[in-house]
């Protein structure tokens, strides 16, 4: 269903190719380094085994949260190598960067084996779309595989500059992406609901109005829902809200009946949790979730649906009591029997945390560019595989 006219893995010849693959291994890692949650690894697992299955020589380039430029240790892509030698069941090779070394080595490989480059955020030029960078980085591979649906909306030079240079293809874990927001964009079946929490409004609002031209409901909920309220003047006590964005708020229509928003509050004031109405917060006092009659209403939102989507957590889900408006919006949606997608880190760690995630017919790798594909139909990294 590739309404994105893109060439895919099973359209070019591999035999005996360097394969230089844009994974996302950008994964949450605990204080000791060790990976919480492998989600995003074992997505792009199709891709590396077909690779091998073809004697491809394999290198992967991928970044870790936000060096800015720096080789700061606890950013290290070891610890993912480490991880996809187990998963893989295979030795991997690990290089600092792209250098004449790299070259040569790609050059030397046995067929089905695999390189990784360290973080290619260590290097400032990743970010700044560097040409010099993306050409260093296609010397390493014959054909160019992007396989990093998560990091499509960004101008990097591993995402848009590579493409330059090489012959580019989707990998499996990206078409699949593709396919599946695609089914929201131009084949849900409706009653179509999309429910949309975390915190940005700036992120969303493209995203929540194009939302309330095509589905049948909009929730929203989480820190999204505080800003509005602030905006409109309720006193939101110490409650996340994002002042920034008071601007973009009011480029929401308000009295859209589409539009959900909670009429309670699940609150906290630092020892004990309690619930009301959304105008009556106390001074020290914070938002933390939606409130029981909220619950009710967006299950009854959700209730009849054919297609449910989903961004953004409900509430503080790391944080009980504030993690049962999103567990029950789960339910929900299991009881709905809709086609659905979620999609989001918060999102996705908290249903792999509940263990739900065969609730969704489909768990997205992204967040932003989720979000991004979705209000605008296409992403840069996807453009410039065209």
């Amino acid at each position: 269903m590739l309404v994105q006219r893109i060439k895919t893995l099973k359209e070019i010849d591999l035999k005996n190719k360097r394969a230089l693959v844009r994974v996302n291994f950008d994964v949450p890692l605990d204080e000791n380094g060790n990976i919480e949650d492998d989600f995003r690894i074992r997505e792009s697992l199709p891709t590396i085994k077909y690779l091998l299955k073809n004697d491809c020589r394999v290198i992967l380039i991928s970044h870790l949260g936000r060096p800015e430029g720096k080789k700061v240790k606890k950013y290290s892509l070891k610890p993912i190598a480490k991880r996809l030698e187990e998963l893989l069941k295979i030795k991997i090779a690990f290089l600092e960067e792209a250098s004449q070394k790299a070259e040569k080595m790609t050059q030397t490989m046995k067929p089905a084996s695999i390189l990784m480059l360290e973080n290619l955020r260590f290097d400032s030029r990743e970010e700044k779309n560097s040409s010099e960078l993306a050409q260093e980085l296609s010397k390493l591979g014959d054909i160019f595989v992007n396989e990093a649906f998560s990091v499509c909306h960004r101008e990097h030079a591993s995402i848009v500059g590579i493409p330059q240079y090489l012959p580019s293809v989707a990998g499996f874990c990206l078409e699949k992406e593709i396919n599946e927001l695609n089914k929201i964009l131009f084949g849900a079946k409706k009653p179509l609901v999309a429910i949309i929490g975390g915190a940005k409004i700036s992120t969303k609002i493209k995203v929540i109005n194009k939302f309330l031209r095509i589905a049948d409901r909009v929730l929203i909920g989480g820190a999204l829902a505080n800003t509005i309220f602030a905006k409109q003047g309720f006193n939101m006590a110490n409650s996340v809200i994002d002042k920034d964005s008071f601007a973009d708020a009011e480029k929401i229509n308000l009295k859209n009946p589409k539009l959900f928003l909670p009429i309670d509050l699940g609150i906290w004031d630092g020892k004990k949790a309690r619930y009301a109405d959304v105008a009556n917060l106390l001074k020290g006092e914070k938002a933390l979730d939606i409130g029981p009659k909220t619950i009710h209403l967006f299950a009854g939102a959700i209730d009849g649906a054919k297609t449910v989507i989903w961004n953004g957590p409900l509430g503080l889900t790391t944080q009980k009591p504030f993690d049962v408006g999103s567990v029950e919006i789960v339910q929900a949606i299991a009881e709905s029997k809709s086609y659905s997608v979620v999609g989001g880190g918060d999102t996705i760690a908290f249903i792999s945390e509940i263990k739900k995630e065969k609730v969704f017919n489909h768990l997205s790798t992204g967040g932003g560019a989720m979000l991004d594909y979705l209000a605008n139909e296409t992403l840069p990294g996807i453009e410039v595989l065209k």
